[in-house]
């Protein structure tokens, strides 16, 4: 049965979310596209796309959020081929994602996403990581197998080694946490297991803000376009500072170093850190009420929606 107290999004809303949505994720997602058809790659960009696996096509895409209903004419459906296809259904002049449509797995997964936005949100965040989760990635660990080949480390070996040793290395996150080097996993104060990730994740972490991305891309299109974008450009923006406080000199490629092994560098980062914490505990909220509409049972998708639209 359809909501009919759901939105209703006139054409000239809808193809202004659209063309917003498209101006944000458009320029990186065609410049991955354009990399991997010369067969070359981006030490900062490529990351948002490979270890973030979400198609550059489906980012691109625009849709609405389940709840949502577009007025629509035969013309709109010729140049937004996607919005007549399931599971969107064009009826009446109105269009929408179907809540039938809604598979049971993604349900499963938005309670489980709604639980972990409600931990992160509850709990204190954590900052003064510095960073280091990518020094210790690299930390002793042999030149041939350093993971971005051709770009140079900012210190030498022994330095780099000597100021990780330096450092409390208090790794939250286990995404990050696993790629250490053999030598460096001991030195962090935390153990971080795929099991533990409800109780060890907290909203300082770097990775995992950049992680709204995941989550939000992981209840696409259910969740909307609009909110998987603006958490991709946070998550373009965590990647960014990430890579500017590695151990790597990206100066080249235009990344002015966060130089994290002296003590205005770490104040620098501290100060960023905080900054993209902020902006991914909006995002959080968004993704936890984006999350709580999808776990419902599908009988109770004819009732009233929360908005789920840009809030950019």
């Amino acid at each position: 049965m359809e909501n009919i107290s759901a939105p209703v999004l006139s054409r000239t809303v809808w193809q202004a979310r659209a063309k917003g949505h498209h101006a944000r994720v458009a320029a990186m997602a065609q410049g991955f596209l354009d990399r991997r058809s010369r067969g070359t790659r981006h030490p900062v960009h490529d990351f948002l796309f490979t270890y973030y696996t979400f198609p550059p096509s489906k980012l691109m895409r625009w849709l609405p959020a389940l709840g949502e209903r577009l007025v629509v004419e035969a013309q709109d459906l010729e140049k937004y081929p996607w919005l007549a296809v399931p599971p969107m259904h064009p009826e009446a002049g109105l269009c929408s994602l179907l809540p039938a449509a809604l598979p049971d797995k993604v349900r499963d997964l938005a309670r489980w996403v709604h639980t972990l936005c409600q931990a992160v949100a509850q709990r204190p965040p954590r900052l003064r990581c510095y960073g280091l989760h990518e020094w210790a990635m690299v930390y002793r660990q042999p030149r041939e197998q350093v993971r971005h080949q051709g770009y140079e480390l900012r210190l030498s070996p022994e330095d780099l080694a000597a100021f990780v040793e330096s450092q409390t290395v208090c790794c939250s996150h286990y995404d990050a946490f696993r790629f250490f080097t053999p030598e460096a996993k001991p030195l962090n104060l935390l153990q971080p297991v795929l099991e533990t990730r409800l109780e060890m994740e907290q909203g300082g972490c770097l990775h995992t803000n950049m992680d709204l991305y995941k989550w939000s891309a992981k209840l696409w299109p259910w969740c909307g376009s609009d909110l998987v974008g603006e958490c991709f450009a946070l998550a373009c923006e965590g990647r960014a500072l990430d890579m500017r406080a590695s151990p790597y000199d990206l100066r080249h490629l235009g990344y002015e170093p966060v130089k994290i092994e002296t003590a205005e560098g770490r104040a620098q980062y501290e100060q960023e850190q905080r900054q993209l914490a902020e902006k991914a505990a909006i995002q959080r909220a968004r993704l936890a009420q984006a999350a709580a509409v999808l776990a419902v049972p599908s009988a109770d998708h004819g009732r009233d929606f929360p908005s789920t639209g840009s809030c950019a």
